[in-house]
């Protein structure tokens, strides 16, 4: 089955998408690794783009998509978690693979603030949040002893941005695929609980 996951920051989509991918079998890409991941020459156009706050351009989100999609196990399907972004691209999607279904999870811009603007990030990479995942000891990262802090990214009017792209951007790729791709939108509440929201999602894919 070949799955493209939508939904804006704060959705969960991502833990849905490890949540689907071991009960399926089948991997979940994310572009943000892709883009991070890459190597040559590709590695130095995006460093360059990224350096100057440019979008990577379309001919190489495609190639590392492409690329990504053509290991093998990638055979029995696959979730991109996070692209197709907006509706170039989405276009261009489907002249490399057909999507079998999308899986939205939304979210009030409301309940995606709280819940991001709760987030505490640690310098070894470690995520905890004071809602949903508190740390044994009050702003102490319980991996390596560090001090927790809150990106820029995670404070509310920074968020109420990427919400804003999201809906304006994102948001009319599930419209394109639910209308003119003929693709079957499955849509949750991601406002319930994660093991509702897998539960949900499992039984409306039939696995």
């Amino acid at each position: 089955m070949k799955i493209v996951l939508i939904g804006p920051q704060g959705s969960g989509k991502g833990t849905q998408g490890k949540i689907l991918s071991e009960r399926l079998g089948i991997p979940t890409i994310s572009m943000g690794d892709l883009l991070r991941n890459a190597e040559g020459e590709l590695k130095e156009e995006i460093n360059k783009c990224m350096n100057e706050g440019v979008l990577v351009p379309l001919h190489i989100t495609d190639k590392l998509i492409e690329n990504r999609l053509s290991k093998s196990d990638c055979s029995e399907g696959f979730i991109l978690d996070g692209y197709p972004r907006n509706l170039v691209q989405a276009k261009s999607l489907k002249d490399i693979t057909k999507i079998d279904k999308v899986v939205e999870i939304s979210l009030s811009d409301e309940e995606a603030v709280r819940r991001l603007s709760s987030r505490l990030s640690c310098k070894c990479g470690m995520i905890f949040n004071s809602i949903t995942r508190v740390s044994k000891e009050e702003g102490i990262c319980d991996e390596c002893g560090g001090e927790l802090f809150q990106r820029d990214d995670d404070k509310p009017e920074a968020i109420m941005k990427r919400l804003e792209v999201y809906r304006g951007e994102t948001e009319p790729v599930i419209g394109y695929y639910g209308e003119e791709s003929d693709v079957e939108v499955l849509s949750f509440d991601g406002g319930k609980s994660i093991e509702d929201i897998a539960g949900e999602i499992e039984e409306r894919l039939g696995c």
